[in-house]
């Protein structure tokens, strides 16, 4: 793990739900499960919370930032765009790929090389499916991140948020390892938020929640660091049918 105190403040950073990548209008589904009565005590949210971990987050989100994460050390974009590619097909629900790819193009924009949010989403229309049949950008010396994000920009790759967060992070030295954990943390806390903020759980009871979940996020993370991108899948059908229902609610706090 980390010693550097750079790189450990920058995990800090991408992990807490202050970072504005409109992580908070996201609530995957939760909301749905809510609003149907499927999660009613603290008991139910931790559980799945664990199944999103070991059916979404693990198998599917880990391996794609793993994997990034080594193309990004290498400057191989070609296996970075592979990844990020793969990811965007096995990620079926709609309102969970834009955002995804919403809170991807802003994390890039965010640790872009002004850090101004100069980068727009122009081009990003034409990610529907797969990658325009265009040249992928060398880098050609160019900082890797900068390549990045002009891939995102002009849609030739979709910038999942997995794979922006490990460019960013292999960029400012987080292991993989580190990486992972620090997005997995992320990702629960903001569902954690989004469960607070729908009113039913108090604060303490998130606490609870979460300190129970931690064994859980180390398991995973350390379970699918080395997977290769072909075990990249994700398998929570439930979860996926909450997201599909959510987008025809009648009311909703959240996008997603």
């Amino acid at each position: 793990m980390t010693t550097d105190p750079s790189s450990f403040l920058t995990a800090l950073r991408l992990s807490d739900s202050f970072l504005p990548v409109g992580g908070y209008t996201a609530s995957y589904g939760l909301e749905q499960y809510i609003n149907e009565g499927r999660i009613t005590t603290g008991d139910d949210l931790r559980d799945l919370l664990a199944a999103y971990l070991r059916r979404v987050v693990g198998p599917c989100e880990t391996v794609a930032l793993a994997n990034a994460h080594i193309a990004s050390e290498s400057d191989n974009l070609e296996r970075l765009l592979a990844v990020d590619e793969r990811l965007h097909a096995v990620t079926l629900p709609r309102e969970f790929r834009e955002s995804s790819t919403k809170a991807g193009a802003k994390l890039s924009e965010l640790f872009g090389p002004d850090g101004t949010g100069s980068h727009t989403d122009a081009g990003r229309d034409n990610v529907a499916g797969a990658r325009p049949e265009t040249t992928a950008p060398a880098t050609d010396g160019r900082d890797f991140e900068a390549t990045v994000a002009d891939a995102i920009d002009t849609g030739s790759t979709p910038g999942h948020y997995p794979v922006v967060f490990a460019v960013v992070t292999a960029a400012r030295g987080l292991s993989r390892l580190e990486a992972c954990l620090a997005h997995a943390y992320s990702f629960v806390t903001g569902l954690l938020g989004a469960a607070q903020r729908l009113g039913r759980f108090g604060h303490t009871e998130i606490q609870s929640v979460l300190e129970r979940l931690e064994p859980t996020i180390t398991e995973v993370c350390e379970r699918h660091v080395d997977d290769e991108p072909t075990a990249m899948a994700s398998f929570a059908p439930l979860a996926e049918i909450m997201g599909m229902n959510h987008e025809r609610a009648g009311r909703r706090l959240f996008m997603s």
